[in-house]
């Protein structure tokens, strides 16, 4: 049974195009992306096989809902996939995600395609394939999540790191402690003390987000999140009086995908790994698969079983069990028992900010990364000038940061930042010139074929870097 009526692209007052959207799948990632993509301004149809799922849908969004196999012909036709500019498949089967997008592309060739696929075993053939499949794009939230965490593992000290530029310009999060050197100091000053060249680019403080001037005085329990250098960072945590403690033995509470690909990771880095996995099928099945990890079955909620394989004593403490709630617990025990790096993984947003300041560290949550990946596609496809290289939301989610490509269509080039225009609430964090990474001041300029890193506050999404300027009054 459909739910759904004609709808067509029409151009909106910004001259962008609403774009009609499909998503194929209803259960986590599908709900991040409704809302996320509704937040864009772009008409939406819902496929799902669950009409209850459908209906909880349609109470908290005011989306089009079509019931049925996202991969046969009839449903998408009911979506009216021939009018469709992109379609995403996000149901928990990666054959039935693959399947949707082929169809969708024999009927619509001029649609585009993102098919999750979570499982590795599928990685070679859609490397192979991926023209025949008709995919456009490709999501492994869980290969993504893994990576983010490895990531904040090889700098501990930074509860979050985000890259751009190639990898060479990083924006990290910290949080300052009372003890800590940038306590009440205005950020004019933050030179002196970091003795690297580096922005703070915006500040979380109690739950509101400032992009900062140089009159800001940092508090205690401020979450800064800090443009700097990729090279310069373990400089930056020296210079700081920050623990380089480095991390030698991780332990995974939760034995899924995203644990199985992280294990990968910190193996080939050479990276003692435990995990912890309650399911006796799954655990023999990653103990087959990693032979140099140690694999316990059992309980990773239990104080008993945590304290008995040495919580105490491990470098790092990653939950990744599929409840959000008891991964929270675990983090706050870990904590509490000073483990130095503790990672959170979280499907509910919300947590990451109510939790913030009780110990459960580093917050990563998949759908969130998966969303980012799709949005920065969506808006790429919607203008290619000066378009989107680069997206990552900070601060829970409050502010994004951006990276753009200048090309011709740009305004403002070749001059001084002091003269250019920025709407309220924007910042320029960086810019990369002939390969050269800039933390800017008002004298510095972006020209033709540089990339810039802008962070803003605002809620209006960004679809190209004109949109920063305030230059037409916006």
């Amino acid at each position: 049974m459909a739910y759904t009526v004609s709808i067509a692209s029409f151009l909106r007052q910004d001259g962008f195009y609403n774009m009609n959207i499909i998503i194929a799948g209803d259960g986590k990632v599908g709900l991040a992306l409704t809302s996320q993509l509704l937040r864009e301004e772009h008409d939406l149809v819902v496929i799902d096989s669950n009409p209850n799922v459908l209906r909880a849908n349609l109470d908290q969004f005011d989306v089009m809902t079509v019931h049925g196999n996202a991969a046969t012909m009839a449903t998408l036709r009911s979506a009216n996939v021939e009018e469709a500019d992109l379609l995403i498949a996000a149901t928990s089967a990666d054959e039935i995600n693959l399947l949707c997008c082929l169809t969708a592309k024999r009927m619509n060739r001029h649609i585009h395609t993102i098919a999750r696929v979570r499982s590795p075993e599928y990685a070679e053939q859609l490397i192979a394939m991926r023209e025949d499949l008709g995919l456009s794009m490709t999501i492994n939230p869980e290969q993504s999540a893994a990576m983010d965490i490895f990531r904040s593992l090889q700098f501990p000290s930074f509860l979050r790191r985000e890259t751009f530029g190639k990898g060479r310009v990083e924006i990290v999060e910290l949080q300052v402690k009372p003890d800590s050197v940038l306590c009440d100091i205005p950020l004019s000053s933050l030179y002196k003390i970091a003795k690297v060249k580096v922005l703070v680019c915006a500040v979380d403080r109690d739950g509101t987000v400032t992009i900062p001037d140089g009159s800001y005085v940092l508090r205690p329990g401020d979450h800064i999140y800090v443009t700097a250098k990729a090279v310069n960072l373990a400089q930056l945590i020296k210079n700081l009086g920050i623990s380089t403690r480095k991390i030698r033995q991780v332990m995974l509470v939760g034995g899924g995908r995203l644990a199985y690909y992280l294990a990968e990771r910190l193996i080939s880095a050479k990276i003692n790994v435990k995990i912890i996995e309650s399911n006796p099928v799954r655990a023999r099945s990653l103990a087959e698969q990693l032979p140099k990890a140690a694999v316990i079955e059992g309980d990773g909620s239990s104080k008993v079983l945590l304290d008995s394989e040495g919580i105490r004593q491990t470098d790092a403490v990653v939950t990744l069990t599929g409840i959000d709630e008891e991964n929270i617990v675990v983090s706050m025990y870990a904590a509490s028992n000073k483990v130095s790096k503790v990672v959170t993984k979280v499907n509910r947003l919300e947590y990451s900010g109510m939790f913030a300041n009780l110990g459960i560290g580093s917050v990563v949550s998949p759908k969130e990364l998966c969303g980012s990946n799709i949005v920065r596609y969506v808006r790429a496809m919607q203008n290619q000038k000066g378009s989107m290289l680069a997206l990552h939301r900070i601060a829970d989610g409050k502010a994004e940061a951006m990276e753009f490509l200048v090309d011709d269509s740009v305004r403002w080039r070749s001059t001084p930042l002091k003269d250019v225009p920025l709407r309220r609430g924007v910042l320029i964090a960086c810019i990369t010139h002939l390969n050269q990474t800039i933390i800017p001041d008002g004298n510095n300029e972006f020209r033709k074929g540089d990339s810039v890193v802008v962070v803003t506050t605002l809620e209006n999404p960004f679809r190209q870097m004109n949109d920063i300027f305030n230059d037409k009054g916006i």
